[in-house]
């Protein structure tokens, strides 16, 4: 995983759904879902709002929700 993905904030992570097109669909307590259509698949993105950094596999988690490659992710915070 590449360094600039393995600091990414959940703030960070709302803004590169939404560059995509998701929006934020709910949220119950900290957890917000965000759904979006990636290659005319519908997608859920569950994120956790208030972190400061994502353990690995939480983020490839979201990644992989997301239907994006880590390359699509590493072009949209840039």
């Amino acid at each position: 995983m590449h360094k600039a993905l393995a600091s990414l904030s959940s703030r960070d992570i709302e803004r590169v759904l939404k560059k995509f097109g998701f929006l934020l669909n709910r949220q119950h307590g900290s957890h917000q879902q965000f759904v979006g259509f990636i290659k005319g698949t519908k997608r859920r993105v569950t994120v956790v709002a208030g972190h400061k950094e994502f353990p690995k596999e939480i983020l490839r988690s979201m990644i992989r929700q997301s239907g994006l490659s880590e390359e699509e992710w590493l072009e949209a915070i840039r």
